[in-house]
């Protein structure tokens, strides 16, 4: 599904990114982990298009979309969260969730007005699943900058969701998140697992990457140092090296 072939991005002297190939097959979920500033989120800026790599090349279901602008790489199956909320505050929980499952630019069904006057019952019950599986459907009519964060982690997973990706790129989902909020968003990566979306987490919540991914690669200093299954990366003496430090490291 997702290639990254030599993919390279630097900033004058900083090499953010430095030569990363990963595969992520369609219908895995894939953990991507490292220390903070290792590069894991300008991956996911760079798989979405908002800035060019220095080299290499992004692939989506074999098509190079290395040179393809944000918002055709949206109409193509790319949704993704962001590390940092970003929603639209003075718009509606549902209104979130309408203005994302419009953002194809190829949708054929209809002008942009006469879907805003009134979106076909199927689009409509759509997004009220949506929320119901967020549990955000008793919030439909409040503006997002009135939620609690923990709400509006889970309104930025729903809109990502409105899409209707192939590919989710979910950028430290658990961030700011309690127990029991982990938990409830790890039943619901679990339930979309069988819904056959692919899944691109990046998080520092080890216990949940370790638990609902399939596979697990680790970046340190924009390098790809490891890929593997959750017990084997678990058990690797260079990435407890680049977490913990040599010293700590029997």
């Amino acid at each position: 599904m997702l290639e990254l072939s030599g993919l390279s991005k630097h900033f004058g002297g900083v090499r953010a990114v430095d030569g990363v190939n990963l595969k992520v097959g369609r219908g895995d979920i894939v953990g991507l982990i490292g220390p903070n500033g290792s590069g894991k989120s300008t991956i996911v800026n760079l798989i979405c298009g908002l800035f060019p790599p220095t080299a290499g090349n992004v692939l989506l279901a074999g098509k190079d979309i290395t040179s393809l602008p944000t918002h055709i790489r949206v109409g193509m199956g790319i949704a993704r969260t962001f590390q940092n909320i970003r929603l639209f505050g003075q718009l509606s929980v549902w209104q979130n969730l309408w203005v994302a499952q419009n953002s194809d630019q190829h949708r054929k069904d209809g002008s942009f007005l006469k879907r805003w006057l009134g979106a076909p019952g199927a689009a409509r019950a759509e997004i009220d699943r949506t929320l119901e599986f967020f549990n955000l459907e008793k919030k439909r009519d409040e503006l997002a900058a009135n939620l609690s964060f923990g709400e509006q982690r889970r309104l930025e997973m729903a809109r990502a969701l409105a899409a209707n990706p192939s590919l989710l790129l979910l950028d430290e989902p658990a961030a700011g998140m309690n127990a029991e909020e982990i938990e409830q968003l790890d039943e619901r990566i679990r339930t979309l697992r069988k819904t056959g979306i692919t899944i691109l987490l990046i998080e520092h919540h080890m216990e949940l990457v370790m638990a609902v991914t399939d596979r697990v690669a680790v970046l340190n200093f924009g390098q790809k140092i490891a890929d593997g299954g959750p017990a084997e990366i678990q058990a690797n003496p260079q990435v407890r090296e680049a977490y913990l430090g040599s010293s700590n490291v029997k």
